[in-house]
C-alpha cells in the first residue's frame, strides 16, 4: 500500500463521516501534537533499556503501534489537506539534512548541525 493509498483510504473515512468541516490544518497539527503526547507518554518513564525492550510486551506493543498509526494518520490526513507530497517533502528534508550534517563530521555525533563545522555553520565552538 502506497502514501496515495492511505491517504485516500483517510480522505474517504473521513468523507463517510462528513468530517472535512472539522479537519482544519490548525485542528489537524492539535491533533497530531496530541497524538505525539500519548505516544511520548507510553515511554515517559522508562530507562532506554525497557524502552529498548517495549514491543517484547504485547499490551504495550498494542498500544505503541496504535498510538504510531495515530500520529500518521492525522501527518497523512494534514499533508493531504495542505496538498503536500508526502514522499518529495521527505526526500527533499534528506538533502537538506545531508548538507547540514556532512558524513565526515557528524559520524557518531549528536550534535547540532551548527556545532559541527559544516556548511552553514559558524564552526566548532572555539577552544580555549
Amino acid at each position: 500500500m502506497t502514501i496515495d493509498d492511505l491517504q485516500r483510504r483517510l480522505r474517504e473515512f473521513v468523507a463517510e463521516r462528513e468530517w472535512e468541516q472539522f479537519q482544519t490544518p490548525k485542528n489537524l497539527v492539535m491533533a497530531l501534537t496530541g497524538e505525539v503526547g500519548e505516544l511520548n507518554e507510553i515511554f515517559q518513564w522508562l530507562t532506554p533499556d525497557q524502552a529498548g525492550a517495549i514491543m517484547s510486551d504485547p499490551e504495550q506493543a498494542s498500544s505503541v503501534r496504535d498510538e504510531i498509526a495515530d500520529v500518521l494518520a492525522y501527518l497523512l490526513r494534514l499533508a493531504d489537506v495542505l496538498d503536500v507530497d508526502v514522499a518529495a517533502a521527505l526526500i527533499a528534508k534528506i538533502g537538506k539534512n545531508a548538507a547540514k550534517y556532512p558524513v565526515e563530521a557528524a559520524r557518531g555525533q549528536a550534535a547540532k548541525y551548527t556545532a559541527l563545522g559544516g556548511p552553514g555553520s559558524p564552526g566548532p565552538p572555539e577552544q580555549g
